[in-house]
């Protein structure tokens, strides 16, 4: 690192931080692209056993807040004449990098999320009628009804001495043996 030595100290300094932060980051981001990074991690607290997808003082945080911090330090030293003022812009910079990385990975988690799709999700809810359904127990028809965001086409009968036309309005109101019993709305 002869190139260093004839800056000032502080640009020194963001150098010396900067070239290791930036290998160490290098690594980091393959080995999470190979799966060698860590998993999940589990926080307990007073309410309980809480997962979360990050926790505030780890490894990667530092990495982060580091590599902004130091390369903001390294791009604005000749930009900005008071180095208290780069100072204070760097480690916002460091934050927010932190910060970025807390809404990627919130991002990511939803994508775990579960929305398998159960029959007990459609109860109470309001179906638009597909095809019609005949009087109380002389067959079935089916609905379109719409659980997490997806449209389900379910079989449905009704209990009541009318039939029930298509493009008609109903409410799940029970299910047997994974048909829907609804009524009109």
């Amino acid at each position: 690192m002869d190139f260093l030595e004839n800056y000032e100290p502080l640009l020194k300094a963001f150098w010396y931080i900067a070239l290791p932060i930036s290998l160490f980051f290098g690594l980091q981001t393959i080995m999470t692209f190979i799966g060698l990074s860590g998993g999940e991690t589990d926080m307990d607290s007073d309410a309980g056993d809480v997962e979360l997808p990050f926790e505030i003082f780890t490894l990667r945080n530092l990495i982060n807040f580091l590599l902004g911090f130091s390369w903001t330090g390294i791009s604005f030293y000749n930009t900005i004449p008071s180095k208290a003022t780069l100072i204070t812009i760097s480690v916002a910079v460091g934050l927010s990098f932190v910060g970025l990385f807390f809404l990627m990975i919130k991002q990511v988690m939803k994508l775990s999320e579960n929305n398998s799709f159960k029959i007990e999700d459609t109860l109470d809810k309001t179906a638009e009628v597909y095809l019609t359904i005949p009087e109380s127990k002389l067959g079935k028809g089916k609905v379109l009804i719409s659980v997490k965001g997806t449209f389900h086409e379910l079989d449905a009968m009704t209990l009541s001495n009318e039939k029930i036309a298509s493009n008609s309005s109903v409410k799940v109101v029970a299910i047997e043996n994974n048909l829907l019993i609804v009524e009109k709305n």
